[in-house]
């Protein structure tokens, strides 16, 4: 899977209605894309490419770094986990090799794992407010979802 255009607005949609362990679910999923990026491109063989979707990969995980509280043991030993991946990242685009990515993504999927579950029990506020509220169904047609917005009319600045 690519970031497409469409996937970005996916993905802008699910911040803007996401609580705190959801937009770090999003975070992994986000870093995942950009790792597939990244493999897709040195099959290709396109070295500018693949340098991108390393920049794009460790841009979400410091990301998740920077959202670390560190009053939490956790935090410290996600920390370690982070800085892992981050060395190897670092290794994967001074070698052009994806053998690194494979450790970093091992990684990654297992505490988006844990984190989607997590999320799936916090019932707090999204962290966005002001947004515009999305409801989304099928329609009459044969597998078509449409999006439906509500007060299309109100003052739609993002407060945080």
């Amino acid at each position: 899977m690519l970031m497409t255009k469409e996937l970005k607005q996916q993905f802008t949609l699910k911040i803007t209605q996401a609580n705190k362990t959801q937009l770090i679910v999003i975070l992994y999923e986000m870093l995942l894309i950009y790792l597939e990026e990244a493999r897709q491109a040195y099959k290709e063989n396109n070295a500018e490419e693949f340098r991108t979707a390393i920049k794009r990969t460790k841009a979400c995980l410091h990301e998740l770094m920077a959202s670390l509280h560190f009053e939490y043991e956790l935090s410290r030993h996600l920390l370690a986990l982070y800085g892992y991946a981050d060395r190897q990242l670092t290794k994967a685009d001074v070698r052009f090799s994806i053998k690194e990515l494979d450790a970093v993504e091992s990684v990654i999927i297992k505490l988006h794992d844990a984190y989607e579950t997590v999320s799936m029990q916090d019932t707090s506020a999204p962290v966005m407010s002001n947004t515009q509220t999305v409801y989304a169904g099928l329609t009459y047609g044969r597998n078509s979802l449409t999006e439906n917005l509500a007060d299309q009319g109100s003052n739609r600045g993002f407060c945080v």
